[in-house]
């Protein structure tokens, strides 16, 4: 697809649920659309989404795969690529420069390029990410239940961990790993559960034959059968950033979890022009919830571009039918009539 210098009412940069949900809403409100997708999901390495009403288990790529081939239907476009510059353009909206040297102006931007999660330092442990190495019970605490599950010990919240997937399985070790001495109520708390302390600090992730067993501390092979970590989440804006979008740390108490990018009720970001919806905005937020903030976002876009519709017709009504007119035969033969 040449893309260079064409023009799109919405240009979608993130391609997974929200993006390609956006893009959906936003085909079907007959608007002019482009999905810009690096084509790396956060996800990628697990085995099935969970919670998503109606497609419980589904892979990853097969389902953001069925989404895209649905907006496709009504017209959207996708492109394989990443924005690498960002700026308004002389007549308004923005002009995005993708990899390769391309450029697309758009009037509206939807960013939805998720977040990036920021693995402890324990060698082994990226590369059993989202198979045996976890964080959230809610997407994967049924596969792991009944079996023996620990828990990294990097921050005061691996305490609220291990009382958390206690609820999936009854043998849950908290690894102190980081973590400074517990005080008496912790250990009452832990005791109370029957969640086992093991100090001293992970060494490695132990693999063998594509098999995890366990962790090594002290030297010694600890047997489990899943990993729970706390990775620090971080928004990814990449080029985006040079359009004057800023993230904000996001805490629970004392604790730094990571960055977002801050949006009001409507997903509208502070830089006119631009909203964005799903990890970037929500750190926690599920797949199922991605995508409903991708087609709530294309509906305050498509409000948006109405108004905007109505303030050129009262200028120009002849410049806006002639506009109608090409956007018509555009749609035309996107759909191949």
């Amino acid at each position: 697809m040449d893309l260079q210098d064409r023009s799109y009412e919405i240009v979608v940069v993130g391609g997974g649920a929200a993006g390609t949900s956006a893009a959906l809403s936003s085909a079907r409100a007959r608007r002019s659309v482009l999905v810009v997708d690096a084509g790396e999901p956060r996800n990628a390495p697990a085995e099935g989404v969970h919670n998503y009403l109606g497609r419980e288990g589904t892979p990853p790529g097969e389902l953001v795969a069925a989404g895209r081939a649905e907006a496709e239907r009504y017209g959207a476009e996708f492109s394989t690529g990443e924005v690498v510059a960002a700026e308004r353009a002389p007549g308004g909206g923005f002009r995005l420069t993708l990899a390769g040297g391309a450029a697309v102006v758009a009037a509206r931007l939807v960013v939805a390029t998720g977040l990036v999660d920021e693995l402890p330092p324990v060698p082994g442990l990226a590369q059993r990410w989202g198979r045996e190495v976890l964080h959230c019970p809610y997407c994967h605490g049924w596969e792991v239940r009944d079996r023996h599950i620990a828990v990294l010990g990097t921050g005061p919240m691996a305490l609220h961990q291990a009382l958390l997937w206690r609820q999936w399985s009854p043998r849950v070790t908290l690894l102190r790993h980081a973590l400074d001495e517990l005080g008496a109520e912790d250990r009452a708390n832990l005791d109370a559960r029957g969640i086992t302390v093991v100090p001293g600090p992970v060494e490695g992730v132990r693999v063998e034959e594509d098999r995890f067993t366990g962790v090594e501390v002290g030297g010694r092979l600890l047997p489990c059968d899943a990993l729970v970590v706390a990775p620090l989440f971080t928004a990814r804006l990449g080029a985006l950033a040079e359009l004057g979008l800023r993230t904000e740390p996001v805490r629970r108490g004392d604790v730094l979890v990571g960055t977002r990018l801050p949006v009001d009720a409507t997903g509208a970001t502070a830089v006119p022009g631009v909203w964005a919806a799903g990890n970037v905005t929500d750190l926690t937020g599920n797949v199922i919830g991605a995508a409903a903030a991708g087609a709530n976002v294309a509906a305050q876009v498509n409000s948006d571009l109405v108004e905007a519709d109505l303030r050129r017709a009262r200028a120009d009504p002849f410049v806006v039918r002639e506009r109608e007119v090409a956007d018509l035969v555009a749609g035309e033969r996107r759909h191949g009539l």
